[in-house]
């Protein structure tokens, strides 16, 4: 008897505490440098663990703490996104965790990775749907619902269990779509609109001499936006995470965060402070850029940054190569998604001023360095609605994702598509790249 309450127990403390791994507390917290550790240490990325009110892989966890970068990372790594989960979970995968929380943002990342909308649980819970339906998230609902779930297997599920409530949810969400009401906005339309917008699924090798800094500005202080910025960078920043950059070395720098003295503290203090000989150092800008009418200079504007007063508000491009060029590194490359005459597009002007057709040169680059950007002269970069990017940085994301690595080919790869996608839209855009691209062959590498 005393053996059997021993037992009873330990048992009640292990419900209690749960028996996660460290790969399930990380997935748990968001923390995607963690994950990023213990994968490469060799931690697999599919093992179970269990809590007191969950069992599943880290993907589950993930999805049930709405941890989003978690569950884009963990997708991009490979992560099983049906996975097969008894007893403890009743059946219940990443996606079911996912819709009793009402993390619709999880549930389109899942869904656009294969997950099975209408796959049930158990034939007592039912499928994902369901699970929103019995919570009472009705904007997941809706979104299952606009993504073609099964309504009627849901409602069987719900009849079953006697659950009025979610029944007259769902009868509510689906009545407007009977009488043929304008098709609904998906809540995750900002981040799934293309894609690349689900990172590489490659097992690259970790990178720890590598650094980033991405500055994306979409919402500026005082000035228009610059559509899709914001997202530009998030992906770039993901890419990166794929591709073995380190967690701990990338600088994201984005909206209301990027004013001048962040852009300054970026690349003239945090980024001399982390490079060593051996460093590959990567640059990208995505936002408005201004030309200095009376110098022809060219600047890239912070989210606090004023045309009329560049000389203080913007800052240079020809003091960022020369900040880059002091750089002990290996190589350096330097990605622009913007336009600097003030044309339109990503860039802007200060008033009373024209566009400029001819621009100050930025000066010499170092050897070890490379810029590719999105336009030439007084062309206009421009952004993709359909995409939620810039249509520069979509076929750049799109060539990594392909397998295209050093930024020779990178280049060779999207101009084509850049400058057909670009006539489209009534624009002339054509990417540029400094040095000539016969001088960069099997050189500047973005995977080691």
């Amino acid at each position: 008897m005393k053996q059997s309450m021993q037992l009873i127990a330990l048992l009640l403390i292990l419900w209690l505490t749960g028996c996660g791994s460290g790969l399930t507390q990380a997935a748990r917290d968001g923390d995607t440098r963690a994950i990023q550790k213990l994968l490469d240490g060799g931690a697999d990325i599919n093992e179970s663990g269990t809590s007191n009110i969950l069992a599943g892989p880290p993907l589950s966890f993930a999805a049930y703490y709405c941890r989003v970068e978690a569950v884009k990372y963990l997708i991009a790594q490979g992560a099983e996104v049906n996975p097969a989960v008894g007893f403890l979970g009743g059946g219940q995968g990443p996606l079911h965790q996912a819709a009793q929380k009402g993390c619709t943002e999880a549930v389109g990342l899942l869904l656009d990775a294969g997950a099975d909308i209408n796959k049930r649980a158990s034939d007592s819970w039912g499928s994902a749907l369901a699970f929103a339906a019995i919570n009472g998230r009705i904007k997941t609902v809706k979104y299952f619902i606009e993504r073609g779930a099964d309504i009627d297997d849901a409602k069987e599920v719900l009849q079953r269990r006697g659950d009025k409530k979610a029944l007259a949810l769902l009868q509510t969400v689906e009545e407007p779509k009977i009488a043929a009401a304008p098709p609904l906005k998906s809540p995750v339309a900002s981040i799934i609109k293309s894609d690349v917008d689900l990172p590489p699924a490659v097992k690259a090798a970790p990178q720890p001499d590598a650094l980033a800094v991405i500055i994306g500005i979409e919402t500026y202080q005082t000035l228009p936006k610059s559509e899709h910025s914001k997202n530009d960078a998030g992906m770039v920043k993901a890419y990166l995470a794929a591709l073995g950059f380190q967690e701990r070395n990338i600088e994201l720098v984005i909206d209301e965060r990027a004013t001048k003295s962040a852009v300054e503290k970026a690349v003239e203090a945090w980024l001399p402070n982390r490079t060593t000989k051996d460093s590959t150092v990567f640059i990208y800008f995505s936002g408005h850029g201004a030309p200095e009418p009376a110098t022809g200079e060219s600047y890239m504007v912070p989210y606090d940054g004023d045309p009329n007063y560049l000389a203080v508000t913007g800052y240079p491009l020809k003091r960022l190569y020369e900040r880059l060029s002091k750089l002990e590194a290996k190589e350096i490359i330097v990605v622009l998604d913007s336009c600097f005459s003030g044309s339109g597009g990503r860039s802007v002007l200060a008033k009373g001023t024209r566009p400029l057709v001819m621009m100050a040169a930025t000066g010499a680059l170092s050897a070890n360095m490379a810029v590719l950007t999105a336009t030439q002269g007084s062309q206009i970069s421009t952004s993709s609605s359909d995409k939620g990017h810039g249509v520069f940085t979509y076929y750049f994301l799109k060539a990594i994702k392909e397998g295209k690595n050093n930024l020779a080919e990178i280049y060779e790869t999207i101009k084509p598509l850049v400058e057909d996608e670009s006539k489209q839209l009534n624009v002339q855009q054509s990417p540029s790249i400094s040095p000539d691209v016969e001088k960069l062959r099997d050189r500047f590498s973005l995977r080691k």
